[in-house]
């Protein structure tokens, strides 16, 4: 894993030493991600920049590469898992690959396979690759998502970088929020491909190539996960433990040594237990988040498990007093908001966990793939639900909404509300309002327009298969996996989530519904294989997941910070002062549960903070703009 970032010059070429320069402070930006080494290359009319944090090709891994017959250069965010099948192959065809490292394949695999090469690569990636050939530029993201890459077109070049904050750092760009990306951010606490915070800045999407030449600019996704059109059958648990064994094997094989999270949950477990079995010669240590309120704290069941397995497990402690300088960091060094409360414990985290590890393994993706989402359930409840009498619905609704909020995790009062005010929608708007972080009702309260359109389920499909494939490619790849690479990489720390192979990603899209969920029941499937590992216990226990104790302490720790921020932080958009501070006495009065409503409005104002001052010291004017015109 590292960072990359480069210039491409489409038409009169530059001069080699400005290049250089504007390619280089964007390295200095990211040398947190790659701390093992700097590399540049160039020629009249692209440079090329890696900051590299080595995990395989200890010796010779350095970036960017080149093709000395062609010309052709490539840098490479990220991990290629199949690099040895690939460079057999090639050398079997008469390509020479340059390199012990993973990603040297990259130039000799394009020269073979034209734009198609990444359609060959197993693994997480973001790769740029100049072919001086035809002046022509190309990106490419993974399937899943995990590796991010960002461009920006302006007067006849591109420029690109692994993070936004990289990016603002040219002289000759001065910041301007983009209204219609920032509602979606409200919305959902995350910023969907193509779009980012800022005009002008572009996202390449998961599994999506997007090339540049100067003339036009192409986009192409490369790979979709077929869970709406393949056609279903029961499947054995014998045959998926062959691919997850491969797939936990595959990210495994480093020369680094490896460790895991463990929250004590289904994925985090099963990783663990899968990766000990697969490698058991290796160690493996184990890093978890501790919480002081009980219904928050997965250290106990975290301990539990390790203690099963085998595993030394290292704890990290997480405090509100922490939130307020973390958030002001994250920000500003990945260049861009996220509404995830779990960004900062993740963060830290990773902190602790690159002490002693450049890598670890997440289960990210499990409740995607398998069903684990209490949503999931939501939507066979409201068929029940909308099969009662209206004059019961009306009383149950109305019960409902007396429920005081609750500031324990996964507050079943917040669960009800958000389902009886979406029980009777359309199924794909109604999971889409449940999976928001604010609804649209609050964002016309706030003073918020909201033009995002859901979408349409397809004649034919599965209500189910639909949304599952829609929270993958939204708020795991750009929401839960940013949160990932971002809090990770800040240190640095390479994740990587064998639940997200390609493999296991198409074989969970062959089984049936009811192998996913069924009645109240989750993750049907993957909770019958993994009893193979793990004992029943483990296996069948509630459903927690890493939250934040929020709702507490925004009426507490975290209040006069809250009020504070949000006091003049957002009227510069159009987002209500008055309305924002009122929504926090609400919440503080337990008048109702804005906590996450809450914090995605504070990760806003601190952006917002970064790029004044960003502009500020660029001598840049920002003019008045409003979310609600």
């Amino acid at each position: 894993m590292c960072g990359v970032c480069g210039i491409a010059r489409f038409q009169a070429p530059w001069e080699s030493a400005r290049m250089e320069v504007r390619v280089r402070s964007m390295l200095d930006a990211l040398e947190h991600r790659g701390p093992d080494g700097m590399g540049f290359l160039a020629d009249d009319r692209a440079a090329l920049g890696a900051s590299r944090l080595a995990i395989r090709g200890l010796a010779d891994g350095h970036q960017p590469i080149v093709d000395p017959v062609t010309g052709v250069m490539a840098a490479c965010n990220g991990e290629i898992d199949n690099h040895g099948e690939l460079r057999a192959w090639l050398e079997s065809r008469g390509r020479e690959v340059r390199g012990a490292t993973d990603v040297a394949i990259l130039p000799a695999l394009y020269l073979e396979l034209g734009d198609d090469f990444v359609l060959r690569l197993l693994g997480a990636f973001a790769i740029a690759l100049w072919d001086p050939r035809g002046n022509r530029l190309l990106l490419a993201r993974d399937r899943a998502g995990e590796r991010p890459l960002f461009y920006a077109e302006r007067d006849g070049h591109v420029t690109f970088a692994t993070e936004i904050a990289a990016l603002a750092l040219d002289p000759e760009w001065r910041p301007r929020p983009d209204l219609e990306a920032l509602t979606g951010y409200l919305r959902f606490g995350h910023f969907v491909a193509p779009a980012t915070p800022f005009q002008g800045i572009g996202k390449i999407g998961p599994a999506e190539i997007v090339t540049f030449d100067g003339r036009e600019t192409r986009r192409r996704r490369y790979w979709r996960w077929p869970i709406v059109e393949t056609a279903k059958r029961p499947l054995s648990e014998n045959a998926f433990d062959e691919v997850f064994r491969e797939a936990v094997r595959r990210q495994t094989d480093t020369e680094v040594e490896c460790g895991v999270f463990l929250s004590g949950g289904l994925d985090s477990s099963l990783v663990a237990a899968v990766a000990l079995a697969v490698r058991p010669e290796e160690p493996l240590p184990a890093y978890t988040v501790r919480f002081e309120e009980s219904s928050y704290d997965e250290g106990d069941q975290a301990a539990r498990v390790a203690k099963l397995l085998g595993l030394d497990l290292s704890e990290v402690w997480v405090r509100p007093n922490q939130l307020p300088a973390e958030i002001d960091d994250l920000v500003q060094v990945a260049g861009e908001p996220l509404g995830d409360p779990a960004w900062v414990p993740s963060t830290l985290l990773a902190r602790r966990a690159a002490q002693d590890v450049k890598l670890a393994l997440v289960g990210e993706g499990g409740d995607e793939l398998f069903g684990g989402y209490p949503t999931y359930l939501g939507a066979s409840l409201a068929d029940v639900y909308g099969r009662l009498p209206l004059g019961v619905r009306k009383q149950l609704a109305a019960a409902i909404r007396r429920w005081p909020p609750s500031d324990k995790k996964v507050a079943i009062s917040f669960l009800l509300r958000r389902f009886v005010e979406g029980a009777e929608m359309d199924g794909v708007v109604r999971h889409r309002l449940w999976t928001s972080q604010i609804p649209p009702t609050q964002l016309a309260r706030l003073g918020v327009t909201s033009q995002d359109e859901d979408p349409v389920l397809p004649k034919g499909a599965a209500i189910m298969d639909f949304v599952q494939r829609i929270d993958l490619e939204t708020s795991l790849a750009e929401g839960l996996l940013t949160k990932a690479d971002r809090s990770s990489m800040r240190w640095p720390l390479e994740l990587r989530a064998p639940f997200l192979d390609r493999f296991v990603m198409e074989f969970a899209s062959i089984l049936p519904v009811a192998q996913r969920v069924h009645g109240l029941r989750t993750k049907v499937f993957l909770k019958k294989y993994a009893r193979r590992y793990l004992p029943r216990g483990v296996v069948h226990q509630r459903k927690r997941g890493l939250s934040v104790p929020l709702a507490a302490w925004l009426r507490g720790p975290l209040y006069d910070w809250s009020r504070e921020t949000l006091g003049g932080g957002l009227e510069e958009i159009g987002v209500r002062t008055a309305v924002c501070l009122e929504l926090l006495e609400e919440h503080r009065r337990m008048k109702a549960d804005h906590g996450r409503l809450l914090w995605d409005l504070l990760v806003l104002a601190r952006w917002l903070a970064w790029v004044n001052r960003t502009s500020r010291l660029a001598g840049g004017v920002r003019t008045s703009v409003s979310l609600a015109s």
